[in-house]
């Protein structure tokens, strides 16, 4: 309030010397030109002067307000065309993460259209369209995208590649990346993505094909490659074994499944897991004596409970040769219910009722198996213990799957 009463002091002492200054002197001034001629005093031209100055200023700020006010009423200007965009980036992201596809592929394809590079916004429209069962359009989208921004077809590849796995048209993806491994054969993206759809396919040949540049380009952590290395080749040979008409006899599948085994080297064929895969599909196919040759010759490198327990299913040529070895392993390995199995199983096959049966107990002791559960109720039946042999054949049962048993039965409804 003080500073107000100064000012209004001072404006009034101004006037006052104005005032008295105008009164003593009033002055002249002369503009002639041609046949113009202006004449006031001093006082009037510079108060003439100042109505132009301020005439021009009021007319400068006029201006300035009405291009602002034009710019934000005019909808077809940059400033609101710049406002839409960023609203249509903002709510497009925020429909594609809560799966409101519809309003997503809108607002993300208005986007990508106005922005300069606009390939993020066009893979979000293509995957909502992918979404809503449109593939035309999501497929359109793409190649929109690949008009735009050409030196992204790698990128634009892959998302066609997931957007096609998602709508389960694998055989599509596989081109689409197979194109992408020939014209970029070491790109980790491309390898990953295509082991991964062989395994989704089960072409485990191709899958073994691949291996080398998955290794040489460290697609995938060592371990996890070596497990997928080994679930490709034990894969492959059950495919070898039922390759040939679908059969599973020896005349057929045999050969094959030699040829697939031959292929492996010489550290891959000595890997438990793979031996149990080449024993397994020999046991399959009806070649007993093979399958038992090559596991005995396993064991004798190494001990393997699995390859242990599939001993006892198979039929050697001798039979007591056979049970003779592996109670030679029992020595080392009293404590393996897996063997104690398999020994139960190959008194049964040489008709030694007493030995199965401790061997089988033994096995139970240890670990409540269903395996031994069933061999033991088998026995037990044939001996005449009907009611334990019912017994070992429920808890058998239970034991493959307590979480059926934990059900609720269906209540039953009468017609």
């Amino acid at each position: 309030m003080k500073r107000a009463y100064v000012i209004l002091f001072v404006l009034v002492v101004a006037a006052a010397l104005i005032g008295v200054a105008i009164s003593r002197h009033a002055g002249y001034v002369l503009i002639s030109y041609d046949t113009f001629r202006y004449e006031s005093s001093i006082w009037a031209a510079l108060a003439l002067l100042v109505a132009v100055l301020f005439i021009l200023w009021l007319v400068r700020v006029l201006i300035t307000l009405l291009t602002t006010s034009g710019g934000v009423v005019n909808p077809w200007s940059r400033r609101n065309r710049s406002r839409r965009v960023q609203n249509a980036i903002e709510q497009g992201q925020m429909d594609l993460a809560e799966g409101r596809w519809a309003s997503a592929q809108r607002n993300l394809h208005r986007a990508a259209e106005a922005e300069l590079q606009p390939l993020l916004y066009y893979l979000g429209a293509a995957r909502a369209a992918n979404e809503q069962g449109r593939y035309e359009e999501s497929d359109n989208l793409l190649e929109r995208a690949l008009e735009r921004q050409p030196q992204a077809e790698l990128a634009i590849a892959l998302s066609h590649a997931q957007l096609q796995v998602d709508r389960g048209d694998l055989d599509g993806a596989l081109v689409t990346l197979q194109a992408m491994q020939e014209r970029h054969p070491h790109n980790p993206q491309v390898l990953r993505h295509l082991q991964r759809l062989y395994r989704e396919r089960g072409a485990w040949p191709e899958l073994i094909r691949l291996m080398p540049e998955l290794r040489k380009d460290k697609v995938l952590p060592a371990q996890e490659l070596a497990e997928l290395e080994r679930r490709a080749w034990g894969e492959n040979l059950s495919l070898a074994a039922h390759r040939e008409s679908g059969s599973d006899t020896v005349a057929t599948g045999l050969p094959s499944l030699e040829h697939a085994w031959q292929q492996l080297t010489s550290a891959q064929r000595q890997e438990p897991a793979l031996v149990l895969a080449y024993a397994e599909q020999l046991r399959r196919l009806g070649a007993d004596v093979q399958a038992e040759e090559v596991l005995r010759t396993a064991m004798k490198r190494d001990y393997n409970t699995h390859l242990a327990r599939l001993y006892g299913l198979v039929r050697g040529a001798d039979p007591a040769r056979q049970l003779q070895t592996a109670e030679g392993w029992l020595k080392s390995h009293t404590d393996d219910p897996g063997l104690l199995l398999t020994l139960g199983r190959l008194c049964l096959q040489s008709s030694l009722w007493g030995k199965a049966r401790d061997y089988l107990e033994s096995s139970l002791r240890l670990q409540r198996n269903p395996e031994a559960c069933a061999e033991l109720a088998r026995l037990l039946a044939q001996l005449g213990e009907t009611d334990r042999s019912n017994q070992l054949f429920q808890e058998g049962l239970g034991l493959l799957d307590e979480r059926l048993l934990a059900r609720p039965l269906p209540a039953l409804t009468r017609a």
